[in-house]
């Protein structure tokens, strides 16, 4: 088995490869795939494994900027992992994760994520559970009540409004000291916002993006800074109440829309999990934010089989954090662990999960300077 960058001309096979591990895949759909893939061919984000002339397996590197406590950076978002069902079982799906992380690495990420389809594949090469992406069903008629505070100026939005939509992403996902959520660079950006189907509004400080979905309305993105303009969005999104009887939107775990509705007692959310992979301790560190009044001084050891681990101090004050090499001691963690604590998910509950042992005076220092709730409004 040969891996190499996949080409222009792999593409059909890319296509047949996906339709054997996905389903059917309507024909705008994959122009809208060619249209985003071409032009990133050339920036070795595209990996295949080959027998021969035979692509066996893909998986894409997305790029991405995701936020850890309002701080943004650069993040490889695995896609499109697929094996053809003949080579399923031989360890090819492991050798292509193996190359993936390398070339993320390569490109200068220190963070990784992937929605998982099976999750020992995954957690077998360092990536481990982390947050999700949370879909609750709202009545529409309750969203049609939540009336505008104030005047909001709401224009519609095509693919020449990348930029602005992204500098909006990084204004509300500072303001709100996000942990999890990604944004799409500008190019795929551009490619999105041309999709005829979607139903785009965008505000000096907020946009939103929503479909019909059946006889439903789905929210892909809705986001905001303003209580003025948060209201102005939902409101325009519940005015298909006369014809939708529901809306199914993505959300954060605490979204201020669930304060705003007139009545709220059961609730449907449904989940899809993803999972989240430290490719370098020590930049990964430097690039997160924190909570600016907590203080943490650790020794923790990271134990990376396909990266190569090692001890380091971890430093945090002040926001700001820095790892530098250290002696043994201190906190030992699978690099499985050490993701899920950059996550937010607490010492505690990784020690009992076996992903975390030795020392336990860092925990508490950890748990605070870590702590997230993380989730993201995009699938990929």
């Amino acid at each position: 088995m040969d891996i190499r960058d996949l080409t222009p001309e792999d593409l059909d096979d890319v296509l047949d490869l996906r339709k054997r591990s996905f389903g059917p895949i309507p024909a705008a759909d994959r122009d809208r795939w060619r249209q985003a893939v071409l032009p990133v061919l050339d920036e070795g984000r595209y990996l295949g494994v080959f027998d021969g002339t035979r692509l066996a397996a893909a998986a894409r590197v997305r790029r991405f900027t995701q936020w850890w406590h309002g701080t943004p950076q650069p993040m490889a978002g695995i896609a499109g992992v697929t094996v053809n069902p003949e080579d399923r079982g031989r360890g090819v799906g492991t050798t292509l994760m193996r190359a993936v992380i390398g070339r993320a690495a390569e490109l200068g990420d220190a963070v990784s994520a992937l929605y998982p389809a099976t999750t020992p594949i995954y957690r077998g090469v360092g990536y481990e559970h982390a947050g999700a992406q949370h879909n609750v069903r709202l009545p529409a008629e309750s969203l049609r009540r939540i009336r505008p505070s104030g005047q909001v100026k709401l224009r519609r939005m095509g693919p020449g409004d990348a930029a602005e939509l992204v500098s909006v992403l990084h204004r509300v996902h500072t303001a709100a000291r996000s942990s999890g959520p990604v944004s799409w660079d500008e190019a795929t950006w551009n490619v999105w916002l041309g999709n005829e189907d979607d139903f785009l509004y965008l505000a000096d400080d907020g946009y939103v993006i929503y479909r019909w979905k059946g006889d439903d309305m789905q929210v892909e993105n809705l986001v905001a800074t303003s209580p003025e303009t948060l209201r102005a969005l939902w409101s325009l999104v519940g005015s298909a109440s006369s014809i939708a009887r529901d809306v199914v939107a993505s959300v954060t775990p605490d979204d201020p829309v669930l304060w705003l509705l007139g009545e709220r007692s059961e609730e449907q959310v449904k989940q899809a999990r993803w999972m989240f992979r430290v490719l370098d301790v020590a930049a990964a560190v430097e690039r997160r934010g924190y909570p600016a009044n907590v203080a943490c001084d650790a020794v923790v050891t990271v134990d990376d089989p396909v990266r190569g681990g090692g001890t380091w101090r971890l430093e945090i004050s002040g926001g700001s954090g820095t790892a530098t090499p250290a002696g043994e001691g201190g906190v030992t963690l699978s690099v499985n662990g050490f993701s899920a604590l950059y996550a937010g998910i607490p010492p505690y509950t990784l020690r009992l999960a076996g992903l975390m042992s030795g020392d336990d005076r860092y925990d508490q220092a950890l748990e605070a300077a870590f702590a997230a709730k993380p989730y993201m409004l995009d699938y990929f």
